[in-house]
């Protein structure tokens, strides 16, 4: 029987192993999102150097978070959908490939002007109609920065369907893109008070346009990049509509969860929101690198399997489950001890208290506790997307806003930014208990193989 050893050094060895293409993915991923988050992490200490716990933080999260909204859905979306349709068209008929690139992008400019304009109008008036509960300093402030912040959605749901482009050509330089905004922020905060009024603001939105376009460069300089046209010609919309009705549908619910979160977190006095926010950016520092790996070398590989070689890929999928899971476990122990550690190196300066950070450091701790089970359900998503059953994602969309309105609801009123944690880890173990028994019963591959499996 072979060893363990024996049997990592023959999948490494083999250029077609999915094993191998994996971790190749999963390593170039990991080293472009680690240089991006520190510069992330570098953006966070300056951000906590000038400004503490306060409402400009309050401000700019809430802001942020609400504009940023439907540009993350609309790429956890794209993601799912447009990678392994494109690795399809790619196999089949390439020849509609192009021309669905064109009228694709074509549609997102004109989706990002009208949520533009909706976001530069609607945001003032939904803050004046008193919903949201920011304290008098944290409201005037965020009514400054709602319109300039607005310019992130037309630039936000180009940078995400860019991105997938990428994603679906077997690229992984977006990744190292993603560090731009973080940089081009720690700079504006960095320069004199006097030269920039809002340096956040200013330098979000610059940092995501230098984004944008060298995202474009790259694409264009591959020969990936056609010019926009308009209408719905291409034979792929048909597929392409098809499934991201079902998808938007979970994957909006599910994104509402951290739109539920802010609006606790409001209701909770003031600091409530910056200290959440403060801990979901280690969060984000911690786990994302992860995250991210785990879906962009995940996807196209599944995708691949599907479309081509007809293996197991359920038996695939479920072998890197335990294995993230058990990742998620150790993220959680290491991150448990030096969460105090990482709180004062990253924070506690400036108007950053020694109390802050205490705060901060107890909230990271029980936000941890989600990475496990956020891990193993990464890897059933790619799954399930790669075998188009994008019902039973939108599914496990429905049931965690569900469990995350529920458990948010009870733990809040006794263990206030704790309970809200505490809920968002609970969603992610019912989430992964549905994922898992959706990919258990997948149906088995219908397409004969094309050579020896190489699970």
């Amino acid at each position: 029987m072979p060893t363990i050893g024996s049997r990592i050094r023959r999948h490494l060895a083999d250029p077609d192993s999915n094993h191998r293409r994996i971790v190749t993915g999963f390593l170039w991923v990991s080293i472009f999102m680690l240089i991006g988050k520190l510069a992330g992490a570098a953006k966070e200490m300056a951000i906590a150097w000038r400004y503490g716990l306060g409402a400009t933080v309050d401000a700019y999260v809430f802001i942020f978070n609400l504009v940023n909204w439907p540009v993350s859905v609309s790429f956890s979306i794209l993601t799912v959908v447009l990678v392994p349709l494109a690795v399809k068209l790619r196999s089949d008929s390439p020849e509609n490939l192009s021309r669905f690139r064109s009228e694709l992008l074509a549609f997102t400019l004109l989706l990002g002007a009208c949520l533009g304009l909706l976001a530069w109008f609607g945001l003032p008036l939904l803050l004046d109609l008193g919903w949201v509960e920011l304290s008098g300093e944290a409201m005037q402030q965020a009514l400054v920065m709602a319109r300039p912040l607005s310019l992130m959605l037309p630039l936000g749901l180009i940078i995400g369907l860019f991105s997938a482009w990428m994603m679906a050509c077997g690229h992984y330089r977006n990744t190292l893109l993603e560090a731009m905004p973080a940089l081009v922020i720690l700079i504006a905060l960095l320069l004199p008070p006097d030269w920039l009024s809002d340096p956040l603001v200013w330098g979000t939105v610059a940092g995501f346009s230098l984004q944008l376009v060298g995202l474009g460069w790259l694409l264009r300089r591959a020969g990936e990049l056609q010019a926009p046209r308009l209408g719905f010609h291409s034979p792929a919309w048909q597929g392409f509509l098809g499934s991201i009705g079902i998808m938007s549908v979970g994957q909006l619910l599910t994104s509402f969860s951290s739109i539920i979160d802010q609006f606790f977190a409001a209701n909770l006095g003031v600091g409530a929101l910056s200290s959440l926010s403060y801990a979901n950016r280690i969060m984000a520092l911690v786990l994302s690198m992860g995250a991210v790996a785990i879906s962009r070398a995940t996807l196209p590989v599944f995708s691949r399997a599907y479309t081509q070689s007809g293996i197991d890929v359920t038996a695939l999928a479920l072998r890197w489950t335990r294995w993230m899971f058990t990742a998620g476990l150790v993220v959680v122990a290491l991150g448990g001890i030096a969460a105090a550690v990482i709180v004062e190196l990253l924070f506690e300066r400036g108007a950053f208290t020694h109390a802050n950070a205490q705060s901060v450091t107890t909230l990271l701790r029980y936000a941890l506790i989600q990475t496990p089970f956020y891990f193993a359900g990464l890897v059933m998503v790619s799954a399930l997307a790669a075998a188009k059953r994008y019902f039973m994602i939108a599914l496990s969309g429905v049931m965690n806003l569900l469990f995350k309105l529920l458990f948010a609801y009870f733990l809040v009123k006794s263990f206030h930014l704790v309970g809200l944690l505490l809920s968002t880890a609970a969603m992610y173990a019912m989430s992964l208990l549905l994922l898992y028994v959706a990919v258990r019963k997948a149906p088995a591959v219908q397409n004969q193989p094309q050579g020896r499996e190489r699970a």
